[in-house]
């Protein structure tokens, strides 16, 4: 530990380094030095209880050994070679994402992240369809490219807006429903009924694919009402449209399965991963292709590709991370931790906090909806924005040690997979200690 060696870090940072979505003039990050499981930790020993799993990526927690050593296992056999070689790394993680999926998915392309991993299924559905418009909803995010900005439906996209072909709908979203929806069915019947007639009015005959987050994550984790999933799928397959599902958030565990599509009885045509498929040790995504796709492109060149497609060190750090997660039944305990545990704590909190207007979620994967009155769901940060409020209350998360994901109005709680029940309950007891000391901001 060395406070001088932080502030170093910091001042270099300060001097040298541009951030991503940030005014630069107006930030100041945390100099980390390490972490360990679901802690890490600044240069003076502050420790932070991760309940941000940084961008909702470190699955498996921080430094677990088993990848740490496959790491250095590869680097010492194989650290990298050109994509239009085989390697056994890339094979393997290739196998182990497939036999995931299940259903009729044969392949995957590699890529280096999730944004990249949407540019290229868009590419593929464009492609095999031919056809060009892409769907996707306003409460959403795909990435920080080309189309993949464009399918965006936060504010990140209004200055990034060049693409073409993209048509935004509105997803279900009860608590703040579009369709003056009551009930969770209600919300489902009449959001698929707006999808159809958009889809009808756009004319089927130019989409070529719906382009969906399993569960939205960045925009308020909205997980979709029973059905909604099935109905889509209904829909492409009477339009003729593929499904695009975006797992690259809520992916490897994150909701309590390995895909968070499969906590419905339907199969989409291509997925998205990236983030927690490594634990984001190293960088990495791709695009899960099924079988009629695959075909497609069995005799017809795919005109895409990336240097570090498949890249060894990262599919090996995928192999170790899936692997490790099987071994150590991390799915299973995601799930076991927001069953009985968040979700019991946080109908709790929200009956002690009518800050509180909504609590959302499964597995490790939870939203609260902040409000500052709950009669009229005023949200406490307006949308595309944050408020003196939200940052009070996340500082004061972070001044007791908790790293919580917070976005616009909402606070967001993603801890690792393998978190234990001690930690979790530390952590929704420090979100409890935060809520009481800035219950003053609350004016219903």
């Amino acid at each position: 530990m060395s406070s001088e060696k932080g502030a170093k870090v910091f001042a270099d940072d300060r001097k040298y380094v541009f951030h991503s979505w940030s005014a630069q003039a107006q930030i100041s990050p945390i100099p980390v030095e390490s972490g360990l499981g679901s802690y890490f930790w600044d240069f003076d020993g502050k420790k932070y209880l991760d309940f941000s799993c940084q961008l909702v990526f470190t699955n498996i927690g921080h430094q677990h050994p088993k990848v740490l050593q496959a790491i250095k296992d590869q680097a010492d056999i194989l650290t990298t070679v050109a994509p239009q070689h085989a390697n056994e790394a890339r094979n393997g993680a290739a196998q182990r994402i497939v036999e995931l999926a299940g259903g009729d998915f044969q392949k995957v392309f590699f890529t280096n992240a999730g944004a990249d991993g949407i540019e290229n299924a868009v590419r593929m559905a464009r492609l095999h369809t031919g056809k060009n418009k892409i769907f996707s909803t306003y409460r959403s995010y795909h990435g920080n490219t080309g189309s993949a900005i464009n399918a965006t439906g936060d504010p990140r996209r209004f200055p990034n807006e060049f693409a073409h072909g993209h048509v935004h709908f509105w997803g279900p979203y009860l608590y703040r429903s579009s369709f003056w929806a009551t009930t969770e069915q209600e919300e489902c019947e009449r959001a698929l009924a707006h999808l159809e007639q958009t889809i009808i009015f756009e004319g089927p005959h130019t989409i070529a694919a719906i382009l969906l987050e399993s569960v939205p994550g960045t925009a308020g984790v909205l997980v979709p009402p029973k059905g909604y999933l099935e109905g889509v799928r209904a829909l492409c397959d009477k339009y003729g449209i593929l499904w695009i599902a975006d797992e690259v958030m809520a992916g490897f565990g994150r909701t309590g399965k390995w895909f968070a599509y499969q906590h419905a009885n339907v199969q989409p045509d291509l997925i998205v991963f990236a983030k927690g498929v490594t634990s984001g040790y190293l960088p990495l995504g791709g695009v899960v292709i099924s079988a009629k796709i695959v075909e497609t492109f069995n005799d017809r060149v795919f005109p895409g590709g990336l240097t570090y497609s498949g890249h060894p060190l990262a599919c090996a750090t995928a192999n170790a991370t899936i692997d490790a997660m099987k071994d150590e039944k991390m799915v299973e305990n995601a799930a076991m931790i927001g069953e009985k545990v968040i979700a019991p704590a946080l109908v709790e909190l929200a009956k002690k906090h009518p800050m509180i207007g909504d609590v959302r979620g499964q597995g490790v994967f939870w939203s609260l909806d902040l409000v500052t009155n709950r009669a009229t769901r005023e949200p406490m940060a307006p949308y595309g924005a944050s408020s003196p409020a939200m940052n009070e209350i996340v500082a004061e998360c972070k001044k007791n040690g908790l790293m919580p994901f917070n976005n616009f109005n909402r606070i967001h709680l993603n801890p690792p997979c393998n978190i234990s029940v001690e930690d979790t309950k530390l952590g929704l007891d420090i979100l409890d200690k935060a809520f009481t000391a800035m219950a003053h901001h609350y004016k219903g």
